[in-house]
């Protein structure tokens, strides 16, 4: 069988990674794949970066379009990021009789209708295994393994610096910007964090399980999503009083053929496997009609990781699996498969609500009355004593409700912030039981 011939589009973080497996790993990427691979061409922006002692300076190139025009590159790896140039070069590529690899979830979430018809039309595949938990094969496990069921279900710890950044503040009683910052120094966040932080990033990466389970095409911008940046530390303390943990969770479940989609921060109970997922690691759990709950955990980003999973597709488009499965799948159809994205605010839940009332008699009393108007019941509630930079004004009052639609509490969540004695607007989350 003839050699697979590979271009890179970048060489960053990740792109370092894959030529230095497909370098230093030849004989095992062989013996793996049934044929020789050859790194052929690495194209990237600045040709002075200093890059890893195995990768030779022949490989390295300025020139984007000698990769497209060159007919014995097989496939083309996009590690660049974002999505304008990265659309770009991903078009000419498969128009050029090219399969591509990608980590790019943004790419995907965004264009994914446009890049997959014109793969189908050119007879070449997009593999993107990277693109979601990094080094855990999630892509595969859902188009392949659990394609005897209907996905039901799926909850994700899709974001490592967001979860390291609760795990810190949980467990060490760091503030959230204390957190953000060690999160920076050992390179878990960005400079600029936002995507991470404010869940964006996240909900790039749920779209494209979205795709997987559910043949949706949406976008970030259809994802309602709340993110960690306002999140307080004393939220995550009284969760654990009640014997939960708060995680940035990405959720979509399906009812009928009506999926809810968001990303959001969660109280999970201490018990739940996704509870126990620490640190900058990632973990997504799935619910098969057939096979139950699995739980899919381990390194979501990085450099070896993140290669791994390229290269995992890189082998697969050797091999000829990536073909079979991407002809099967029919992902990113026009038309979708039939199921239809399901307002928020019909989604049931329980609630946590921690509001800073006035200390005085009937607060609670008040409270309770603006759930109970739109027919929601309380199951407990705590009253501490007056939190230190409220001294003798105001005293926090967390409850937890019953079961209630989104849409309801959030109605009644206005009016209680209207109420006279209210001190700042409530901070609620929904719980997962």
């Amino acid at each position: 069988m003839s050699d697979l011939r590979v271009a890179l589009l970048g060489c960053g973080t990740v792109g370092g990674g894959v030529a230095r497996i497909l370098l230093e790993q030849p004989e095992r990427v062989a013996t793996r794949s049934g044929r020789k691979i050859e790194l052929k061409k690495i194209a990237v922006r600045d040709i002075s970066k200093p890059r890893p002692d195995c990768i030779p300076a022949s490989l390295i190139t300025r020139n984007v379009a000698e990769i497209f025009a060159d007919p014995t590159i097989d496939v083309v790896v996009e590690l660049m990021g974002g999505t304008d140039i990265a659309r770009e070069y991903v078009l000419q590529a498969l128009m050029a009789g090219k399969h591509v690899v990608t980590a790019n979830k943004a790419l995907l979430a965004e264009h994914g209708v446009e890049l997959f018809e014109t793969a189908r039309k050119h007879d070449r595949v997009i593999a993107f295994e990277a693109s979601v938990a990094g080094g855990i094969p999630i892509v595969a496990a859902i188009a392949q393994s659990l394609t005897a069921n209907q996905i039901t279900a799926i909850q994700g710890i899709l974001n490592g610096t967001s979860n390291f950044i609760l795990t810190a503040m949980s467990e060490k009683g760091m503030s959230y910007s204390a957190a953000l910052k060690e999160a920076q120094r050992l390179g878990y966040a960005e400079a600029d964090p936002t995507l991470d932080v404010d869940g964006s990033d996240a909900a790039a990466k749920l779209c494209v399980l979205a795709q997987l389970a559910f043949g949706l095409n949406v976008t970030v911008k259809s994802i309602e999503r709340f993110g960690i940046s306002e999140m307080n530390s004393i939220d995550l303390k009284y969760a654990q009083e009640l014997g939960y943990t708060v995680k940035l969770l990405a959720e979509a479940w399906l009812d009928g053929k009506d999926v809810a989609m968001h990303v959001a921060p969660v109280l999970l109970r201490n018990t739940d496997m996704l509870a126990q997922v620490r640190g900058a690691h990632n973990a997504i759990q799935i619910m098969g009609d057939v096979v139950g709950e699995t739980l899919y955990q381990g390194a979501g980003a990085g450099e070896m990781p993140t290669a791994s999973a390229v290269v995992a597709d890189i082998i697969d488009l050797a091999v000829g699996r990536a073909q079979a499965t991407f002809q099967a799948a029919k992902l990113w159809q026009p038309s979708g498969k039939g199921f239809r994205l399901r307002p928020s605010t019909r989604v049931r839940s329980r609630f946590y609500l921690r509001v800073l009332v006035a200390d005085k008699p009937g607060m609670l009393a008040e409270v309770a009355r603006s759930l109970a108007d739109v027919g929601i019941s309380i199951s407990s509630v705590i009253q501490h004593e007056a939190v230190e930079e409220h001294q003798g004004d105001v005293v926090p009052l967390v409850i937890i409700t019953h079961y209630a639609e989104t849409g309801k509490f959030r109605t009644a969540l206005e009016h209680i912030n209207r109420l006279p004695g209210i001190a700042a607007p409530g901070v609620h989350f929904s719980m997962d039981d």
